[in-house]
């Protein structure tokens, strides 16, 4: 995939930039008119950040030791790049500099505008008795379009190719996640002053981290894991690709919840 002379990273942000774009300019975001519709929205995408979660812990346990007895693994530099981001993602701070992870902020704002958390801690329950992810979706009663993606991420995990997970944390979720979440926090706050004062700490502290620290970290990583080795670098895009596209998918069935509530 590599050209000669060029820094693989810029190459495949390249690439990438055509569904990148479609990405961001995803007629979601526009679709957000009131309270309810916000509600519809995270009740959906809070899937998405859940499996966030899972992706990084993915990355931690094929790049770190986490098993006793513990021994060296990897690349010291990479388990330095990985346990950063897992530092943050899993026990950030609120608002109030209190320790949180992002998942668990999430959940206190959908608490604070009223959207429906019973999904979701349906889907923790159903995990915690043992159950697959897939049959955990079913017990959580997940829209169609919810449980295709999350089931795309975790084939994802299942392939247990570690370049490929990198690829879909950063291309599919760190790189992209600052652009779109610029589209929601601007708007939210001009219609909604005041009322989601949580929601926009997790946005536009994911703004910050994503673009300033995590990416560059990820985008680092993804270097460490491919190499020189063609054949990674274009498995890279293709996982990236598919990433994108299953995102799209995602907003795509969140447009149509909310263009058609009832028939839902």
């Amino acid at each position: 995939m590599a050209e000669q002379n060029q820094d693989p990273i810029s190459l495949l942000q390249q690439q990438l930039a055509p569904v990148r774009q479609q990405l961001v300019a995803h007629n979601v975001y526009q679709s957000l008119q009131n309270m309810q519709d916000l509600r519809v929205f995270m009740e959906h995408h809070v899937f998405a950040v859940w499996d966030f979660m899972s992706l990084l812990k993915a990355l931690q346990r094929e790049l770190t030791c986490v098993q006793v007895p513990w021994v060296p693994r990897g690349n010291p530099a990479t388990r330095r790049l990985i346990n950063d981001i897992v530092l943050e993602e899993e026990t950030d701070v609120d608002m109030h500099g209190r320790p949180t992870s992002h998942f668990e902020l999430y959940l206190r704002s959908m608490e604070e505008c009223g959207a429906d958390t019973r999904p979701i801690y349906r889907l923790l329950a159903a995990l915690a008795a043992g159950a697959s992810v897939a049959e955990a979706l079913e017990q959580a009663q997940a829209p169609a379009s919810v449980r295709q993606f999350v089931l795309g991420t975790f084939a994802i995990i299942d392939s247990g190719q570690p370049h490929a997970i990198a690829s879909a944390f950063t291309f599919g979720r760190e790189d992209v996640i600052p652009d779109m979440f610029r589209h929601l926090v601007a708007d939210l706050r001009q219609r909604f002053p005041g009322q989601l004062d949580t929601f926009t700490y997790y946005l536009d502290r994911h703004i910050q981290l994503d673009e300033e620290v995590h990416t560059p970290l990820a985008q680092q990583m993804v270097r460490e894991l491919c190499g020189p080795q063609a054949q990674r670098w274009q498995d890279c895009l293709d996982v990236a690709t598919h990433c994108i596209e299953a995102r799209m998918a995602l907003w795509e069935g969140i447009h149509q919840h909310l263009l058609a509530p009832i028939a839902c």
